[in-house]
């Protein structure tokens, strides 16, 4: 019960601020707060919006064979001098 007591003086507290404002800086406000708060809803993705994501030309075994001749194999450890 104690946060919403506090939430509440908070609020009374901004309100009492927000009193003194412009109609304009008020609706400004408005629009940040409802901004602030639309950005924090996820977006829901489709899994077949994931379709056919990977444009390429070339064969899966041409891309396999490019992905293994990219690796570089070495023993040589170096230092840190």
């Amino acid at each position: 019960m104690g946060t919403i007591k506090a939430d509440i003086k908070i609020t009374e507290r901004y309100l009492g601020f927000f009193k003194s404002l412009n109609t304009q800086s008020k609706k400004e406000l408005i629009i940040a707060l409802t901004n602030s708060i639309d950005d924090k809803i996820p977006k829901q993705t489709n899994i077949s919006d994931l379709y056919d994501a990977w444009d390429d030309e070339r064969t899966a075994e041409e891309i396999i064979k490019d992905i293994k001749d990219s690796r570089i194999q070495s023993r040589e450890i170096d230092g840190f001098e």
